[in-house]
């Protein structure tokens, strides 16, 4: 349990200290935003310059620790732990100016996420989590939203870099949540999604198509603070919903069984 929480506290100073870069280049007009995919998927240099900062910490400190990184991919070590780092979640709002982005590093042993830290810089809102310790924001103890109904939930969801050249691209299921929730939100960002479920400041949210390193470590917070979860199909990558229990199971119907 002591190296967990050695971990922990690292982590935590990796994603503070990256957050700092983050914040030194924010709305500065020096970017060098780049597209990826396409026109919709970007990365800039806050994006490297963060990946730079949490890669070389963890190979300074744990020599042989294995890193999946979005930026950089596999680096593979001779441990059983690894690192699952997305080092700027949110580029799209960042690139553009908007507060809703963050560091987010997981941290697995023998393949089980035991740490998780997502670091809103911006926000002022670090996110974190021990697995069987409970889930924190800024150090104080989170729980996940005790909503009963749909109609008094605010719900939050994302769509697929390809949705302009795929149709599985999640429009039919916003469709038919739109009508039966109080409200619909999109705030383009995956961890802070699901740590906004823990923390009870949404109430559910889905997505598909996402990557391990945009959910590794939020699913731990959620997880420990009380929401359910699951992935709700296996073919379009990571594909998560995340809920309040009492709204789990009526979200997974909408989303879910009339597909």
């Amino acid at each position: 349990m002591e190296m967990v929480e050695k971990v922990l506290q690292d982590a935590m100073a990796m994603a503070r200290e990256a957050g700092e870069a983050q914040m030194k280049l924010y709305r500065s007009g020096h970017l060098d935003i780049v597209e990826k995919q396409n026109a919709f998927d970007v990365v800039t240099a806050a994006d490297k310059a963060s990946e730079r900062i949490v890669v070389d910490a963890i190979n300074r400190l744990y020599p042989g620790h294995s890193i999946l990184s979005e930026e950089s991919g596999v680096h593979d070590g001779d441990s059983e732990w690894q690192w699952v780092i997305d080092p700027l979640d949110g580029t799209t709002n960042y690139s553009n100016g908007l507060p809703i982005f963050n560091v987010s590093i997981g941290v697995k042993y023998r393949g089980e996420t035991v740490v998780g830290v997502v670091y809103a810089a911006a926000l002022g809102e670090m996110f974190h989590a021990l697995k069987g310790g409970g889930a924190y924001l800024n150090g104080r103890p989170i729980v996940c939203s005790s909503k009963t109904l749909l109609e008094q939930a605010v719900v939050s969801t994302g769509f697929p870099y390809d949705k302009a050249i795929n149709p599985d691209n999640n429009i039919d299921r916003a469709s038919r949540v739109i009508p039966v929730v109080r409200g619909l939100r999109r705030l383009g960002s995956a961890a802070l999604d699901l740590s906004y479920v823990a923390a009870g400041f949404l109430d559910a949210y889905w997505e598909m198509n996402l990557n391990e390193w945009d959910v590794c470590a939020a699913l731990l917070i959620v997880q420990e603070a009380g929401a359910k979860w699951c992935d709700f199909r296996t073919d379009r990558n990571r594909s998560v919903i995340a809920a309040a229990p009492a709204l789990f199971s009526q979200l997974h119907s909408l989303i879910v069984d009339q597909v």
